[in-house]
């Protein structure tokens, strides 16, 4: 399915400045909490609240200033009752007002950060809540993996960069305002008692930020390399942990060493230069905060010694002055800390746009619909890759009804198990129409089971939730699928165990079958869900599954499965795909296999899958008629037929039904049943399509069609001679020579 992605986004955001840039990504991750405009967004009251604590907030810090403001003319006072006054009783009268400003100055400070802290909090709570469930909405966790320009490390910008965004992002904005708060009163302060110093401090002050921002914005490109780096670092180490038993059987250690050592090289570098570049800052910042006392020290001195102010003036203006620098020193820090927080909210930017239009629904783009029905059918469906740049199959139309079985197979990365996405709603790309069971009566078996992070009863009965089921209940279905000796290994299914790592591949899938004895969904899926597992466990598990009377497709290789389907659907090349039924696919298999080996005598039908031309749809009835061509527009239906069991089966004397061929425009007569002990002299057909004469000589159907567009001839088995006649009323490979008797 394809979306605006991350790089069309900045597309049309190439023009903008960085700092423009910046508040466009600031509006996507801030708005939905502060300001939303959508209706299914936070409640109003919700809003309210948040910003009266903001409001709360942003008081103390008002409060917080005011006391530092209200104590430097205090302190001014007490020093001049020191110095000029040297009187004691006067003193002492002024310790508990003193006391009542450093008290109150404590609690502000405290209550200030309490309240920021409790801000910071609650948004960090909403922020995660909104982001994973945007991620888990419409399985954009899942979509987001086949985009052009997808997003690194998902997991990590949800667990690890949506929290500083919260702490740091508030603490660096009440620390703005706080500061820029301090810097204005302490300027007005110094400004009442000496012009010239309030003058050179904004001079100083602007040109100083300035050379700040610079410094920040070198420092920010550094952040954000680092955060990639480590991002990719910690996924190579939890790739080693997650495939530890497939590395140490191909003793892969030395590679695998180099493949880390490589990202933490990365890692280190970019650290390195984050070092030498934040040297070069924190110089300029302490120098830079001290010239300012030292320049304020140069000014007074010489007014105090010619007695044009008193020295409570010199020291409320060396406090202001140090209140000033200490402010600016802070926020030069704090713009470096805010580089780190920029590249977070970027990362998180480009994350929550790309989660909003992957679940947004692509205009003018064409989708599979999907119907819920109590069946399953395809009706004239074109399955295409998410990407639309390759058509799994085309055309598709069938129809499975309620407690019959389908095999599908097909060579290997031909699309089955995307026929099963597309069953499941994970892959929408194409046309046609689906029509399936509500996806709650559905239950899906990968190859690979999933197994959950929780206990032995929460794996039976995933992915019900209300569900309860009882410890006879769990014993039971253990039993039913082989799985009786973990009664044996523990003694409480409620223990959360790494049940991934405990049980084997085929343990595995025994305990997905088990899920399905549990669940008894009406449809199940099984995308090769028995291949760890040998034939008697295999056997078990399916006469099970029929018992439960669901509704099971099939994706598999093996001949056994045979015995517990009825019907093959056979994905083959170019799109294209056969439906027959189990007897009529047999028959095809060993027939190929005669007319490939006519000198052998014993036959090992094999479970691969043999290419097959076009074929067109058939109307299969229940019986087990052979199948007869019809009208491409017709839907084959699969009922639940008569057919004995895969052991039972006897195989038709006839020879499996002619394919039509796409090539031709006419209707292909399906070939007559003839006797097994018929004449080898019998004169051979005249026209053939390029599957009938496949199945007559040893070539492939890709050297049928070359030898067709260029005119050559072919020599089938039994020696007779075709030419291929391009004419668009035969288009069919004619007799020249019949074989000599």
């Amino acid at each position: 399915m394809p979306i605006k992605t991350v790089s069309d986004r900045h597309k049309t955001t190439k023009n903008l400045l960085p700092e423009n840039q910046f508040w466009e990504d600031f509006k996507i991750v801030v708005q939905p909490y502060w300001y939303p405009t959508d209706p299914q967004g936070r409640a109003f009251a919700e809003v309210m609240r948040s910003w009266g604590m903001v409001a709360l907030l942003i008081f103390l810090i008002v409060a917080m200033v005011a006391v530092d403001a209200a104590g430097s003319f205090w302190n001014r006072y007490v020093l001049d009752i020191v110095i000029e006054e040297r009187d004691l009783s006067k003193y002492l009268d002024t310790l508990w007002i003193s006391c009542i400003l450093l008290v109150a100055i404590t609690l502000l400070v405290g209550f200030s950060k309490f309240v920021r802290k409790k801000i910071s909090l609650d948004w960090y709570k909403w922020l995660s809540k909104h982001i994973f469930q945007k991620y888990l909405s419409d399985r954009a966790y899942y979509k987001v993996n086949f985009q052009a320009a997808t997003v690194d490390n998902p997991d990590q910008r949800l667990a690890q960069e949506i929290e500083p965004i919260t702490s740091i992002g508030l603490r660096f904005l009440a620390t703005l305002l706080e500061k820029s708060l301090e810097m204005t009163a302490f300027l007005i302060i110094i400004w009442t008692i000496s012009e010239q110093i309030a003058i050179y401090l904004i001079i100083y002050t602007i040109v100083g930020n300035l050379i700040a921002i610079f410094l920040t914005q070198e420092l920010n490109k550094i952040n954000q390399e680092e955060l990639e780096f480590k991002a990719d670092y910690s996924y190579g180490l939890t790739h080693v942990r997650n495939h530890a038993e497939s590395i140490a059987f191909f003793q892969g250690e030395e590679q695998e060493s180099k493949i880390i050592e490589r990202r933490f090289s990365n890692v280190l570098g970019s650290a390195e230069r984050k070092v030498d570049w934040e040297r070069g800052q924190d110089i300029f910042n302490r120098s830079y905060q001290s010239a300012i006392t030292v320049f304020s020290m140069f000014v007074l001195t010489p007014l105090f010694l010619e007695d044009q102010i008193d020295y409570g003036e010199i020291s409320q203006v060396s406090f202001a002055c140090l209140m000033f620098s200490n402010a600016v020193g802070i926020l030069i820090s704090e713009w470096g800390t805010s580089s780190k927080v920029s590249s977070y909210i970027e990362r998180l930017a480009k994350f929550s746009e790309l989660l909003k239009n992957i679940i947004k629904r692509p205009e003018g783009i064409s989708t599979i619909k999907t119907v819920e029905g109590k069946h399953l059918a395809f009706e004239n469906v074109t399955l295409e890759t998410p990407d639309h740049e390759k058509v799994i199959v085309e055309d598709l139309s069938l129809t499975v009804q309620p407690g019959s079985g389908l095999l599908i197979v097909g060579p290997s990365g031909r699309g089955k198990s995307s026929l099963l996405r597309a069953i499941a709603g994970l892959w929408e790309a194409g046309s046609g129409r689906l029509v399936r069971p509500p996806l709650e009566e559905m239950l899906f078996m990968p190859q690979r089971p999933y197994i959950i992070l929780g206990t032995l009863r929460e794996q039976l009965l995933y992915p019900e939730t209300k569900r309860q089921l009882s410890d006879q209940e769990v014993a039971t279905v253990l039993q039913q699928v082989n799985l009786e000796h973990l009664l044996e290994r523990i003694n409480n299914f409620d223990l959360e165990m790494p049940w991934e790592d405990i049980l084997s591949l085929g343990e595995q899938q025994r305990l997905a079958f088990a899920r399905i004895l549990v669940n008894r969904p009406h449809f199940t899926i099984l995308d090769e869900a028995t291949s760890a597992l040998d034939l008697t466990n295999e056997a078990n598990l399916y006469q099970q599954l029929q018992q439960t009377n669901t509704t099971f497709i099939s994706v598999g290789h093996r001949e056994s499965l045979f015995a517990y389907h009825q019907w093959v659907l056979e994905l083959l090349d170019e799109s294209r795909w056969q439906l027959v039924p189990i007897d009529d696919y047999r028959a095809q298999k060993i027939n190929a296999l005669n007319l490939s080996q006519p000198d052998s005598s014993t036959i090992d039908v094999s479970g691969e899958d043999v290419s097959r031309e076009d074929v067109s749809r058939e109307d299969i009835s229940g019986d087990n008629e052979p199948p007869t061509q019809v009208d491409q527009s017709t839907v084959a239906t699969i009922d639940r037929p008569s057919i004995p069991p895969a052991n039972e089966l006897t195989l038709p004397e006839a020879t499996p039904n002619a394919i039509a061929s796409p090539d031709t425009t006419e209707e292909n007569e399906p070939p007559t049943q003839t006797d097994e002990s018929v004449d080898e002299t019998e004169t051979p057909p005249t026209s053939l399509a390029h599957d009938e004469i496949k199945l007559l000589c040893n070539y492939a159907l890709s050297t049928i069609r070359n030898k067709a567009s260029r005119g050559k001839p072919i020599t089938t088995l039994d020696g007779s001679i075709y030419r291929y006649n391009k004419d668009r009323k035969v288009r069919k490979w004619e007799l020249l020579t019949p074989v000599q008797e």
